[in-house]
């Protein structure tokens, strides 16, 4: 028995296989720097959403609209490269977590700053 639910591993077998295919078949110029980090699957392996970053937070947006409309091509390549009787049907959103992983980082980092910066009021001596 495996470890962990077969969705799963289909999930990371996507995200890595669509990784490919963005990197390699893909040739759209206005594409820009695009990093799959994520895949996750349904239970039921119908549908799957591939989590990207972009090094251009502002033509994110862009960027997923263009992976969407590839939708069909990359579920195509996809079926070629996975062994499965159906293949999810994939919708791509931006990973959000980088940017809250960076917040959380500077409000630490602000917590910090303000713990290490003596009272006026305590006695120095």
């Amino acid at each position: 028995m495996h470890p962990y639910k077969r969705s799963s591993r289909v999930s990371d077998s996507i995200r890595k296989e669509v990784a490919d295919i963005i990197m390699n078949k893909i040739k759209h110029k206005h594409l820009g720097f695009v990093t799959v980090t994520d895949a996750k699957a349904s239970d039921d392996l119908r549908h799957a959403t591939v989590y990207v970053s972009v090094l251009h937070a502002e033509e994110g947006e862009k960027i997923v609209k263009k992976l969407n409309s590839a939708a069909s091509f990359i579920k195509g390549e996809l079926g070629r490269r996975l062994k499965m009787r159906c293949v999810p049907t994939l919708t791509f959103r931006i990973d959000e977590s980088i940017q809250y992983g960076m917040k959380i980082d500077k409000l630490l980092d602000d917590i910090k700053s303000e713990r290490s910066i003596p009272d006026e009021d305590e006695d120095l001596f």
